[in-house]
């Protein structure tokens, strides 16, 4: 078995995944896309777990994708295996993902960073998609979930003439959350998780849901949903002690039903 590729930790509430193939700036392969889905949606399945943060080193997130093992695949063998398909099932996690970013994210790896939920960035951290120098284009996002990010503009030059973006750059046009020291980065990432791991599981589910879902809906359409999903909570245990617990001014218990 080659070595894994993914470290895994539990702190508190929240689950860590590390990026664990320095030797190659985590340029991302197969084998640790598919260790690190199997990995987020394990944590998605613990009930112990509500939140996951999802890093690299202070070098790289993940430096792109690995080249040379995609470099001779034939069209056939791209489409047939679909390996990028994997980006989508992130997508699926329902609960909270946030990209802990130090170091390069460049192309697969700022797609990966583009499909969490929100991003934590070191001042040294580096986004970018320069697939366009190698004669491809972003194919796991980065045309898509970029744009929606920072606005067509600058998603063009990005992808068009290979513009990387720095931390703060990333945190003005809206890439990022926050951009803190390098020494913190992964501290901060991690603490904003286990805030919201403390919040109660079902909404921060449905949220989350309704969130992406203006990404996909039109306006109306999503105003419903979003109502739904409001009326929908009254049938938990966790809308009964959290109103309780504000009206007797105390911290509600969840119990995450």
């Amino acid at each position: 078995m080659p070595d894994r590729m993914i470290l895994i930790e539990k702190r508190g509430r929240v689950g860590l995944v590390t990026l664990n193939r320095p030797e190659a700036r985590n340029a991302l392969n197969d084998q640790m896309l598919h260790e690190l889905m199997d990995v987020l949606e394990a944590f998605d399945k613990d009930e112990s777990v509500g939140a996951l943060v999802v890093t690299g080193d202070e070098k790289a997130f993940a430096a792109g994708a690995d080249i040379k093992e995609m470099s001779g695949r034939s069209l056939s063998e791209m489409r047939d295996g679909d390996h990028l398909s994997v980006f989508s099932r992130i997508m699926a996690i329902r609960k909270p993902v946030i990209a802990a970013v130090s170091g390069w994210a460049l192309g697969g790896g700022c797609e990966l960073a583009l499909s969490c939920d929100m991003i934590i960035a070191s001042e040294t951290a580096k986004f970018g998609q320069p697939e366009i120098t190698i004669g491809v284009i972003p194919g796991a996002g980065g045309t898509q979930r970029l744009t929606h990010a920072v606005g067509k503009a600058l998603a063009m030059e990005m992808i068009l003439n290979n513009r990387t973006l720095s931390a703060q750059e990333a945190l003005q046009a809206g890439l990022v959350n926050r951009v803190v020291a390098t020494d913190r980065y992964l501290e901060e990432a991690m603490k904003l998780a286990g805030e919201i791991a403390a919040q109660a599981p079902i909404a921060v589910r449905a949220a989350k849901r309704m969130v992406n879902q203006a990404y996909e809906q039109p306006l109306t359409a999503g105003l419903h949903s979003e109502r739904q999903e409001f009326y929908n909570l009254f049938a938990t245990e966790d809308q009964k002690e959290g109103m309780k617990a504000f009206i007797e001014k105390r911290k509600p218990v969840w119990k995450g039903k």
